[in-house]
């Protein structure tokens, strides 16, 4: 049973993908999304993740603002989730992601990856994290 975990940006999606058990959760890739590619792109190469993994699951980082509300960032994120839904099947959980790219900045300078390196894994590393709070609630 494997559980994808979805960072959605406006410039690129990071994807982390549970182990078989769904105890923890691994940065896999960064997909770009850019205006002029065709968005169905980022959606079919999700899809595929999907098949080719076997999972069962998709979390979707939802970022909230800290007084619990859903801003402008929040809604294209339950845009991106439910045009999701036309190439997937199963079950799509939107999850609080507030703060993570916030701590996996700060988790990257504090293991002195440098500037450049860091925006190359920073969306991966939010996924990760976002994935991982899931597993960790789940768990309980």
């Amino acid at each position: 049973m494997r559980i994808l975990g979805l960072d959605v940006g406006t410039k690129t999606v990071g994807i982390a993908i549970s182990d078989e058990l769904g105890w923890t959760a691994q940065g896999h890739d960064t997909i770009r999304r850019t205006e002029e590619e065709d968005p169905m792109l980022v959606f079919e190469s999700i899809a595929k993740l999907v098949k080719d993994y076997d999972i069962e699951k998709v979390v979707v980082g939802l970022p909230k603002n800290m007084n619990g509300t859903i801003g402008p960032s929040g809604e294209a994120c339950q845009q991106f989730a439910e045009q999701l839904k036309q190439y997937i099947t199963g079950p799509i959980i939107l999850w609080d992601e507030r703060l993570t790219t916030v701590a996996a900045e700060k988790m990257l300078i504090s293991a002195d990856v440098s500037r450049k390196k860091r925006k190359k894994v920073i969306d991966k590393m939010a996924a990760v994290m976002i994935l991982q709070g899931y597993l960790d609630h789940a768990g309980k």
